[in-house]
């Protein structure tokens, strides 16, 4: 295995660190159950000076065997209104590296919420009511979902407050014809896996990289903070099964320090690289 800034490689894996910016919110409003303190108080350093919790809004560039993934499209174009919007920044990333989108033959999304999924599309049309109003961002890709994701952003129950975006990210997709439906494990290239980790929401998904001996994870949102690889049982407001979230991260951090496995993490600092070590009988991140 080998990084350097934005970059590493597992065997023959390349993995590029993109970002759509960056998101932030008040840490009673995120951690509503675990705001005090004195709980973060040895997490202090993982808060922002006025004890807000900010997010990295990463995407993942991964080559693979001849094809080029985007693990996930953050949280979309700024709007037009609030040109001071700290994100809205993907297309510029991909142009600053040397890319083009339509470098991309396959979109994979983790899950469904509103800042993983922005920039599947290009909206064509002001107030368009169907798919024509529509373009994939990413010209040459098909889009590779989680049926029970797929399922959950139709629930009139949870859409509005969990995807309050998938009319115009996400439902255009299968009209357009280019929705790929995930089951289970599913194999992307012969050395990336999707597995599933739920919990956060139904059909959330992980990305597991097993190639030349060398293997990593990309972890998508079982985990937000640095805190948590030692406060497993920590959830935030937008964990949307809490306890089956605790157990899927708790399992991860074990998998992660027991194996010595890279983690790549979306909404750690930039770029997200880093594993899990233990000193003094508590675990820790340690970003390469």
């Amino acid at each position: 295995m080998a990084g350097s800034g934005n970059r590493v490689t597992v065997g023959n894996v390349e993995i590029i660190s993109l970002s759509d910016g960056i998101l932030e919110f008040d840490l009673c409003n995120f951690f509503p159950n675990h705001k005090s303190d004195d709980e973060w108080q040895p997490y202090m350093q993982h808060l922002t000076p006025e004890h807000k919790v900010r997010f990295n809004l990463a995407s993942y560039l991964v080559r693979s065997q001849g094809r080029t993934l985007l693990v996930d499209t953050g949280m979309g174009a700024r709007p037009a209104d609030a040109p001071e919007t700290p994100w809205g920044e993907l297309m510029q990333d991909f142009q600053a590296h040397g890319l083009s989108p339509a470098d991309v033959d396959m979109v994979v999304m983790t899950h469904l919420h509103r800042d993983h999924v922005g920039w599947n599309l290009t909206p064509q049309a002001e107030d368009g009511a169907d798919a024509t109003a529509f373009a994939p961002t990413f010209p040459r890709a098909r889009y590779w979902l989680s049926v029970k994701d797929w399922a959950a952003c139709h629930d009139p129950e949870v859409m509005p407050s969990r995807f309050p975006n998938a009319a115009t990210t996400v439902w255009p997709l299968e009209q357009l014809g280019l929705i790929e439906f995930m089951d289970g494990e599913h194999s992307l290239t012969d050395e990336l896996t999707a597995i599933p980790t739920p919990g956060h929401t139904p059909g959330h998904m992980s990305i597991r990289i097993n190639s030349q001996g060398q293997q990593a994870i990309i972890l998508g949102d079982a985990i937000h903070n640095q805190a948590q690889v030692q406060e497993t049982h920590w959830v935030s407001r937008a964990d949307m099964d809490p306890e089956q979230t605790r157990i899927t991260r708790r399992s991860l951090m074990e998998q992660l320090e027991q194996e010595g496995m890279l983690g790549i993490i979306g909404h750690f600092p930039y770029p997200g690289f880093g594993k899990v070590v233990r000193l003094e009988g508590r675990r820790y991140w340690q970003a390469l």
